[in-house]
């Protein structure tokens, strides 16, 4: 069988493109950040000037930068696009114009799913990077503004750890700091008084590596931006069964 190449591809089988902010936290196996965290191959392209902090300040001056960026992992051939930071919803709506492949910017688009799971009397835990910049501007992105009333949010940016390493990128990554950090804040939303949790979504990208945790220590099935990626990519990739009863 012939082949032939495609134009503006230099490499070939990376699944998911992955637009990454300008920053300088490591990234651990888990993280998104990480190409070791995947079954299937990834493709990054950072979006440079896009700091953590513009991102938290819903700076849409980089949003040309964003959807070129975007432009470039579709030419190089991967099937989706994804992101280093739920925030990145604030151009959800600007990428998915400009190009032909599923967008998944931010791992909260799992918030309407997850909501349509749960008893209507029960509400979802948000453990975020920051709560201070989880609003209506982002929740209006996803498609989550309806279900304000049934969050229950806890931002890291008050948590020592995380704050050094994610938010002011001041100090070292400590995994153990930090998997303290985000099991302490999703039981803490858990025990509140006057919610009925049925699900956590983690928000951030640094965080997919204590989902198991978060879930063990809680008990409530537990979502991040590794589930979303996972669940796009395996469209691209569905098994064939053999042709008989057992």
């Amino acid at each position: 069988m012939p082949f032939h190449a495609r134009s503006g591809q230099t490499s070939y089988g990376e699944r998911i493109g992955i637009l990454l902010l300008d920053t300088r936290t490591p990234f651990v196996h888990g993280d998104i950040g990480n190409a070791n965290t995947y079954r299937y191959p990834v493709r990054y392209r950072r979006v440079d000037g896009l700091t953590v902090g513009r991102i938290l300040a819903h700076d849409r001056g980089y949003e040309e930068a964003v959807v070129e960026a975007a432009r470039e992992l579709e030419r190089e051939g991967v099937r989706a696009i994804a992101s280093d930071c739920g925030f990145l919803a604030l151009y959800q709506q600007a990428v998915q114009e400009a190009v032909q492949i599923p967008v998944l910017l931010s791992s909260l688009l799992q918030l309407p799913l997850i909501a349509s799971l749960l008893p209507p009397d029960q509400a979802i835990a948000v453990v975020t990077a920051d709560r201070r910049s989880l609003d209506d501007t982002i929740l209006g992105a996803v498609g989550a503004a309806p279900l304000r009333d049934r969050l229950a949010v806890g931002g890291l940016e008050t948590c020592p750890g995380f704050r050094e390493a994610a938010l002011d990128e001041s100090g070292p990554l400590e995994v153990a700091t930090l998997r303290r950090e985000v099991v302490e804040l999703a039981t803490g939303l858990c025990a509140e008084k006057g919610f009925a949790i049925g699900a956590i979504l983690l928000e951030c990208s640094l965080l997919p590596p204590y989902s198991a945790d978060v879930q063990e220590a809680t008990g409530r099935p537990v979502f991040d931006f590794l589930s979303l990626i996972d669940f796009v990519a395996g469209g691209y990739d569905r098994p064939r069964f053999p042709e008989k009863l057992d």
